[in-house]
């Protein structure tokens, strides 16, 4: 319990078990509340088009719960 208020960020147990359970039902899906869930929607995204890039999984994998965004940068030559 622990490592989950720590993760969430919550200060309370029953809070942070809410914003778990929440965002595994819209990752999951298979709901009558999230019939189509973020990882097959990913999974068929992918095989669709053949690769996703790290935008598009972000977009797809971002929820309140837990927010996820993508920051990618890159050099060419000598890095200090």
């Amino acid at each position: 319990m622990k490592y989950l208020l720590e993760a969430t960020g919550e200060k309370t147990k029953s809070k942070a078990l809410d914003r778990a359970a929440e965002f595994y039902l819209q990752m999951r899906g298979d709901t009558a509340a999230v019939p189509n869930g973020a990882f097959v929607e990913l999974m068929e995204k992918a095989e669709k088009q053949g690769s996703v890039t790290a935008e598009e999984i972000a977009e797809v994998l971002h929820t309140e719960e837990l927010p996820v965004e993508v920051q990618t940068s890159w050099s060419i030559g000598i890095s200090d």
